[in-house]
Order: C-alpha cells, then structure tokens, then sequence
C-alpha cells in the first residue's frame, strides 16, 4: 500500500478564500480514495498544526502531493511559514542532516544532506497568469516554465531534503477563467494526470 501525504498550502488572505485549492484537494483525494492501494493523510496549512507531527507526516509518507496557489510570484506567506516550521524542525529528525558537506572538502557536495531519500513529490499550482503567458514569445514569463522559473527554488527546496519530482501539473487562467465548465475541464485533466503519473508509482 502506497503512503500519501496531501498538503492543501492555499489560505484565506484578502481577496483570496482559499476554495480553489481546497478543491483541488478533494479531487486528489476522490481519485486515491477509488484505489484501495493508497493510504492518505492530510494537512490544510490553515489549521493549528503540532510540527513533529508534520516531520511524522513526511517521513511516514512515499508521496508528498503539494496544493499551492502563486501569490506575487512566490507560494503564501503561510504556507511558507508552514514549511520553514516544519522542514526546520525536522532537522536531524527525519528530514534533513546537514547540508552535505564536509568541514574538509566544503566546496562539493552540497544539498546531499537530506534523509527524504526514496520519496517522491508532485506539485500543483493555480495562477491567475494563462499557460500562454509562459510559452509565447513576448509574453510576461520569457517563454520560462513554472516548474524553470518562478517554482525553481520550490523544486530544489525539495531536491535537498532527498526528494525526486513527479510530473507537476499547473492551473492557469483560474480567477478570470473560472467558469463551470472550466472548472470540470479543470477536473478531468488533472484527475488525468494524476492517472498517468501515479500508476508507475
């Protein structure tokens, strides 16, 4: 039986409710649920949470399932706090050692401290931004993708606690393109997704 650990990072902040990742979420948890194969545990960022429990969560866990929106270009305030918490609590517990270089040689090896060796990740996000403000020439993002440029940092975020990447998977276009009928293309790509990504997992 397959282990997952959903994080739901979407939060309640001025114009924001949240409810997008938060249904996100329960897509992601509908599909697994129809799989006897997968055992899931759940954190909102947004609920009082005990941070060895969360260190608990990821050491427990084969698949990290991150739920994001983008906020001025970078994850939430809390949900960043959520993670600076919890990855630093976990440090010399189960998440990280060190920073894996050594006093003697200190110009190699580093972001090869991690102990999340063996797990993967998949990451979602939701913009606002259309897909095409990424790939057309002229456009805002320089023809730079998500998971090249603005989510670069998250993915080596990952990579030095010992993690590897599954294919990520970005809803575009959400508070202007938010219609009904978006929302269930929206469903059946995703679920999709989670299809063709998890079933060589």
């Amino acid at each position: 039986m397959k282990k997952v650990f959903i994080i739901n990072g979407g939060q309640t902040f001025a114009h924001s409710g949240g409810k997008f990742n938060q249904t996100v979420q329960s897509w992601t948890e509908e599909y697994l649920s129809k799989n006897t194969n997968y055992e899931v545990k759940t954190t909102n960022i947004n609920d009082q949470i005990d941070l060895q429990t969360e260190v608990e969560k990821f050491v427990w866990a084969d698949l990290i399932i991150y739920h994001t929106p983008v906020w001025w270009f970078q994850i939430p305030n809390g949900f960043k706090k959520y993670i600076d918490d919890v990855f630093t609590q976990g440090h010399q517990n189960g998440i990280y050692k060190n920073d894996g270089r050594t006093r003697t040689n200190p110009d190699i090896n580093y972001g090869t401290g991690g102990l999340l060796h063996g797990r993967k990740y998949l990451l979602t996000t939701s913009w606002n931004a259309p897909a095409t403000a990424f790939t057309l020439p002229g456009e805002f993002f320089e023809e730079t993708s998500v998971d090249d440029g603005v989510m670069f940092g998250f993915h080596k975020m990952n990579k030095f606690v010992g993690m590897n990447p599954l294919d990520s998977f970005h809803f575009h276009d959400v508070e202007k393109g938010a219609t009904s009928e978006n929302i269930s293309i929206f469903k059946e790509d995703y679920t999709s997704h989670l299809e063709q990504t998890l079933k060589n997992l």
